[in-house]
């Protein structure tokens, strides 16, 4: 069963994830060394033993390789998916998660801040559900990267997804998070090659500048 919470209509990428799911679940089979790079990365900050959540869980690739038991998303058809995958979804969106305030250790936002309508919302969300110490994890590509610059390309082409994605730079993620009294900690990156070069396997670095896929790492100091 996909429990449904509090969709509203205003959610503008819903109906195009539904559309798409399955040639963009697709997308990490295809790109087996790219997924693996950024897996690794997400892997170094989210803690095995906690409690976490994933919002924009997506078609559930991350949320069931961490045993992130739980997964948050809009789209329907992606949840089938995930749930294929062992994890417990709910219908909904990231500015109302159906999450008691303060109840887990962890929110991680993979590729999500994108798509997301309120993306302050968002993050202020994610900051309530996770306890004091808690940590609110996103990752992102930056709009300053290669492969920001190519997905904007794509976008401009009329990408049936990309069309709908806001970019961000890492600084600006930082702001946001220190906007919602969270206290960055970490950065980790990958993918210092550009969408036209062969992929090759990383391991992930603290020099986050000029990569492809970055993850941010901040703790929630009150409440």
């Amino acid at each position: 069963m996909v429990y449904s919470w509090g969709l509203h209509s205003a959610l503008s990428t819903a109906r195009i994830f539904d559309e798409y799911a399955y040639r963009y679940d697709t997308w990490y089979s295809r790109n087996k060394v790219i997924a693996k790079n950024e897996l690794r990365v997400v892997e170094r900050l989210v803690c095995r033993s906690c409690w976490c959540i994933e919002v924009g869980v997506g078609s559930g690739y991350f949320a069931s390789r961490l045993r992130v038991f739980f997964g948050v998303d809009p789209s329907i058809s992606m949840l089938y998916i995930a749930r294929s995958r062992g994890v417990e979804v709910i219908q909904g969106v990231g500015e109302s998660l159906p999450i008691r305030s303060g109840s887990l250790d962890c929110a991680l936002i993979i590729v999500t801040l994108c798509f997301a309508d309120d993306p302050a919302g968002l993050i202020l969300e994610a900051s309530r559900i996770v306890k004091r110490r808690g940590s609110v994890i996103v990752c992102i590509v930056p709009k300053d990267s290669a492969w920001g610059r190519h997905y904007v390309k794509e976008a401009r082409r009329g990408h049936p997804l990309y069309s709908f994605a806001r970019f961000y730079s890492v600084r600006e993620v930082e702001h946001l998070l220190a906007s919602k009294s969270l206290r960055v900690v970490r950065k980790l990156a990958t993918l210092s090659f550009g969408p036209n070069e062969p992929p090759r396997e990383e391991e992930p670095s603290s020099d986050v500048e000029d990569k492809g896929f970055v993850c941010v790492e901040a703790i929630k100091e009150e409440g």
